[in-house]
This record gives C-alpha cells, sequence and structure tokens, in this order.
C-alpha cells in the first residue's frame, strides 16, 4: 500500500474528529475494575504484537492464513458472503427488504482458502466468519494467542473468547450487551464508537431481521446522508475513531455502539466478551422486548406513572425498595441469588403463559 493510500484511510470519515485515547508500552492490562470505572473506549498500543497469529500476520496473509489453517477443528462455521458491489459492508437490501449477503455453513479452511485466492483481486467478493468460538473451532490457538485475565469472581461466567475472519469488510454500526476487550492481529481495523446515549442519533433499523444479530444504525458513518439522517451530526459530534494495527487491544464499554472496518486483504481479531454480574442475572433485552409488549403503547400519562415506578424498583438503588421492611418480609426485593432468580424467572414465565 503506497503512503498516501494508507495516509487517506486514516483519516477520520465524516464529521468524527475525536480519537480513542492511547496508551503505549503497556506490557499488561490494567484490572477489569479500573476499566469498566473509566467507562470510555482506550487502546492499549501493541499490547497483543508479541502473539503468535500477530507473528505470523506479519510475514503476510499467506502465513497467517496457514497458520490458522493448523488449528481447524473440522467443524463446520457460518460463512457469509456479498457480492463485490456491496463494498464490504453487510447489511439490508433496498429498501430494508432482506440481506445484501448470503450465509451458509462451509468449513473454516474452505473460508479461508477463499479468501487466499482473492489476495490480489482488486474488487473481490467480501468474506467473512463472525464471533466464532475461539477454543471450539480452533482448539489450541487460545494458548498461543491470549490476554493473561483473572479468574472471574466466583458466580460471575467466564468471558466468552471469539475469532473474527475476513477480507475487506465492515460491520455496520451495533452495540453490544457485554464490555469488549477487541485484540486486532492481522491487518488493521477501524472502530468508530459512539456512547450510548446517541440511540437517538443513530437512526436504529428494525430489531429483526438484522445483519448480525443484533439491531444496527442506518448511517454509514463513511459517508452520512444528513439529508436523510440529520440527527446523525450530534451522534458524530461526540464520536471517536480508534484506528488499530496489528498487535493493538481496544477495550470499549458495554452498549457503545460501534463500527467495525476491516481494511486489508486478510484480517483476524480476537475479542473478549464479559459482563461484571453474576451469571444468574437474565439479559436486559429480554425485558426491552417485553416492554414493547405490555408498555410502549399505552396513554403517556400510564407511561410517565409507569417510569417512576421503575425508577424506583430498578434504576435506583437496589437496596432502597426494601430499606424500610423487615427481613423476612422483602421477598423478590431482597438481593438476587441464584435460587431467588430462579424463582423470579418462574414468576415472569408464569405470567407471560397466561
Amino acid at each position: 500500500m503506497s503512503a498516501a493510500a494508507r495516509q487517506n484511510d486514516t483519516l477520520a470519515p465524516g464529521m468524527i474528529g475525536r480519537r480513542t485515547e492511547v496508551v503505549e508500552g503497556t506490557q499488561r492490562l490494567p484490572p477489569l475494575a479500573d476499566l469498566l470505572a473509566r467507562d470510555r473506549p482506550v487502546i492499549f498500543r501493541g499490547l497483543a504484537a508479541d502473539w503468535a497469529l500477530a507473528r505470523a500476520g506479519r510475514e503476510g496473509a499467506a502465513a497467517a492464513i496457514a497458520y490458522l489453517k493448523r488449528f481447524d477443528a473440522g467443524r463446520p462455521v457460518v460463512g457469509y458472503t456479498a457480492a463485490p458491489e456491496f463494498g464490504g459492508r453487510f447489511f439490508y437490501g433496498p429498501e430494508l427488504q432482506g440481506l445484501n449477503f448470503a450465509a451458509e455453513r462451509v468449513s473454516l479452511s474452505a473460508c479461508l482458502d477463499a479468501i487466499a485466492v482473492h489476495l490480489e483481486t482488486p474488487a473481490p467478493p467480501s468474506f467473512y466468519v463472525g464471533s466464532t468460538d475461539l477454543d471450539l473451532y480452533l482448539p489450541g490457538l487460545g494458548a498461543e494467542n491470549g490476554l493473561d485475565l483473572p479468574p472471574p469472581p466466583e458466580g460471575q461466567a467466564a468471558p466468552t473468547v471469539s475469532i473474527w475472519l475476513g477480507n475487506r469488510t465492515t460491520a455496520a454500526t451495533h452495540f453490544d450487551m457485554s464490555n469488549n476487550l477487541a485484540c486486532s492481529l492481522v491487518g488493521r481495523r477501524r472502530f468508530t464508537l459512539f456512547p450510548p446515549d446517541q440511540i437517538g442519533n443513530l437512526y436504529p433499523g428494525p430489531l429483526e431481521p438484522t445483519p448480525g444479530g443484533q439491531v444496527v444504525s442506518l448511517v454509514d458513518p463513511s459517508a452520512p446522508d444528513l439529508e436523510r439522517y440529520p440527527l446523525y451530526a450530534g451522534a458524530a459530534a461526540v464520536a471517536e475513531i480508534a484506528d488499530l494495527e496489528p498487535g493493538d487491544v481496544l477495550f470499549y464499554p458495554a452498549l457503545w455502539w460501534h463500527n467495525v472496518e476491516a481494511l486489508e486483504p486478510f484480517n483476524a481479531m480476537v475479542n473478549y466478551w464479559w459482563n461484571d454480574t453474576p451469571a444468574f442475572m437474565d439479559t436486559p433485552m429480554t425485558t426491552l422486548l417485553h416492554g414493547l409488549l405490555s408498555l410502549r403503547d399505552r396513554p403517556q400519562a400510564e407511561k410517565q406513572a409507569w417510569r417512576g415506578l421503575f425508577d424506583y424498583y430498578v434504576f435506583g438503588p437496589g437496596d432502597r425498595p426494601a430499606a424500610h421492611l423487615p427481613e423476612a418480609a422483602r421477598g423478590d426485593l431482597a438481593p438476587l441469588d441464584e435460587r431467588s432468580a430462579r424463582r423470579l424467572r418462574a414468576r415472569v414465565l408464569q405470567k407471560l403463559n397466561r
């Protein structure tokens, strides 16, 4: 790649000028609790540069592909393919009808071979394998490529470790329900990050179907259409760009919206998802869906009254609703544990199955 081309694709697209904070020279991550307390993205430059996959990538895409194929367990993965005219952006079809790509179960090695065939093709088809469990599909790879994370607290699930592979592709702006450590190992990536409170300026698409399982923004940050999506200017004003070189590790908190562009003919990333909550807690997305069913279409005055109840019971201090009650009378208002979570879940299911 020429110096001019490289400079061009590291410029912030659209109206976004803010850059994610970069920490240089770190050999170890800070405690996860410290990361969560900062509640903002940060890049740890070169933290994973000595991982075996990153070293293979420095030899070239062919070497990285050959290295990965050594670990292929033979389990079919979900491979996504899009035609060249879509420029690698996995998204909807016209008028949000259908999707602009095909998904099929394929062997991991076959997908890697398809990418290898097109490494020199100027406008290749787009190939993508997303969020694939590292230990299940590439056993042994994690032993040579991994962060030294402390064991999770008792009762809390261990991080989920996944790999992402493909050529020049873009995952449209979306949020995840977990905190994320994204380890860029082969190729460069650009994350465009938006705080959670920008949802109203990002024009979310349908809840389903979605290109990747999560609702996505309809705005393309690399070419925003402000006539159609004028409120996006507010999101761009507080957004930030995280440009990752091979070996960089990006942290961003749960619910931050992110658009992810893979910028080379072959790219590989490993990520760690985790929540700082007990494993027995349910996902709030279930609550959101039930809110659509039970609250959204009620009269506005009623909804405001329910907002007050939710603020008291859910969004305020957790111990406040039961503070004035004798301990034996607190019931569902007592702190959750695994047993009480099962009991409460059973009550919810009973009420839903009316």
